[in-house]
């Protein structure tokens, strides 16, 4: 069983790491919603299989999975993939598991545990109910027998948070500042509590994220650092697409800021697929739900390929069969991630979902043995 903790994780000496910091290990959920994913989500659960397959090769990777589906998940995934059985809502666990932090000197890794309501609740969530997504973050703490932090009453989504690992967070002023996250609460003390909980100096405020990305925008979708210092960000030359104002606005502001050590951004610019449309046998593949967003025929999905994953040695990228931009993805990062494999995984099907690669990494500092 895990403890919760009172008090700050910064005032204990915790942090939370960078992505590309090395893992103990990843964490996924299985896909079965049929109001979310097409033909009883089994092409979702295809690719899904195919990027825990991929990281697998990486790191230890852990797929939670519903009563129903734990047979076919088992049946699905290699058998160096755990799989333990959770009740959830939905499977993008980068936002409903925990946030995990550590401690430098000691090498413990405690969890925090964000509220959750669909991104956006009774205002514009997503779907309805989430009352087993938001006990995610407990429940993957106690099985890792991590103890924990806890927020009553603050909504964050692990997507919605970008940090280099040494004080710097960068968000979207779009999802955080949006009326179905914490409207009892002012910017700065927003700023405060994630200050608090993430060991931070400096935020950094985007004004918008990717175009119609139904999060309100997520930072995940447009940005990923890849060091201190160094961040990938969604970028397209197209002038007459509403996402070029979107992304030059982050660009002038990234370009005009320093880092919580003083560094200037070095930024690779990774340019977006063309638009990624539902077709009408995409949108007829999925029930239709009362309470659950639909999936329209037509619908410009909010495709983006920075919304990959950092994995031990490797960055599992979605890719969407464009033959022009998918190639100059992989090229780009393989240019500002040389010591990194690049392994393209085909995304479109977890796209149509809502989302792209969602995993959530459970980290230690340099140095320590790692393994779950």
């Amino acid at each position: 069983m895990s403890t919760k903790i009172t008090g700050y994780p910064k005032d204990g000496g915790f942090r939370m790491p960078g992505e590309f910091e090395r893992h103990e290990g990843c964490w996924m959920v299985w896909p079965e919603r049929t109001d979310n994913f097409r033909l009883g989500a089994k092409p979702a659960q295809k690719a899904y299989a195919d990027v825990a397959h991929a990281i697998s090769r990486f790191e230890p990777v852990t797929m939670l999975a519903s009563k129903s589906q734990f047979s076919a998940a088992r049946e699905n995934l290699d058998p160096q993939i755990r799989l333990i059985e959770m009740t959830t809502n939905d499977a993008w666990v980068r936002d409903t598991g925990p946030t995990f932090v550590v401690n430098d000197q000691t090498g413990e890794v405690r969890g925090i545990d964000w509220r959750f309501n669909a991104w956006g609740g009774l205002v514009d969530g997503i779907y309805f109910p989430w009352d087993q997504d938001d006990k995610v973050a407990r429940k993957i703490c106690d099985i890792e027998r991590k103890d924990y932090y806890s927020l009553e009453d603050f909504v964050l989504e692990g997507g919605a948070i970008h940090v280099d690992g040494e004080g710097t967070l960068i968000v979207t002023e779009t999802c955080l500042l949006h009326e179905s996250r914490n409207p009892h609460l002012s910017k700065e003390e927003i700023e405060d509590t994630l200050k608090n909980y993430l060991n931070l100096e400096k935020i950094i405020w985007l004004p918008e994220g990717i175009y119609l990305d139904e999060t309100n925008e997520h930072i995940d979708n447009i940005l990923h650092f890849i060091a201190p210092g160094k961040i990938v960000l969604a970028w397209t030359d197209d002038q007459s697409d509403p996402q070029y104002e979107m992304s030059l606005k982050a660009y002038n502001v990234l370009s005009a800021a320093v880092d919580a050590k003083g560094r200037k951004f070095e930024i690779f610019k990774l340019h977006t697929p063309e638009p990624i449309l539902i077709t009408e046998e995409e949108s007829q593949g999925v029930d239709r739900i009362e309470g659950t967003l639909p999936r329209k025929a037509g619908d410009r999905q909010a495709a983006s390929y920075a919304n990959f994953y950092i994995a031990n040695g490797a960055v599992i990228v979605p890719i969407f069969n464009d033959g022009k931009y998918d190639k100059l993805a992989i090229d780009t990062l393989k240019k500002a991630m040389p010591e990194h494999e690049i392994v393209p995984i085909y995304a479109r099907e977890i796209l149509l979902g809502g989302g792209n690669i969602h995993c959530i990494t459970q980290q230690q500092p340099q140095g320590q043995i790692r393994g779950l």
